[in-house]
């Protein structure tokens, strides 16, 4: 699966997705790019987006994207706030469909 994390996502999280095919915003250059543009950007590029932009879901119409969302909930994005939560992410990429929102952590 072709994975894109957000830029407030910490790239260190990218080793740690398994055989999953990870890049990140930054290292594609994309820093700084609104959500609308990253959206468009990552189609016919990438499967799953995995970010913590909580208003992401009420700022765009994520159901008609041709990717699935994985949104994490955690306190902060510190590695140690987030490893904790890889099983759960791993297994919300396993067969996410596009226009499909999973929210992971809390």
């Amino acid at each position: 699966m072709r994975v894109l994390l957000d830029e407030n996502v910490p790239v260190d999280l990218a080793s740690l997705l398994g055989d999953h095919d990870v890049e990140t915003v930054s290292g594609l250059g994309w820093a700084g790019v609104k959500n609308g543009q990253l959206l468009r950007r990552m189609r016919g590029r990438f499967d799953a987006l995995v970010t913590m932009d909580r208003n992401l879901p009420h700022q765009q119409n994520l159901a008609v994207q041709p990717f699935g969302v994985v949104l994490l909930e955690a306190p902060s994005n510190r590695m140690v706030r987030l490893r904790p939560l890889v099983s759960e992410i791993l297994a919300a990429l396993e067969g996410i469909r596009a226009g499909e929102l999973r929210r992971i952590g809390a």
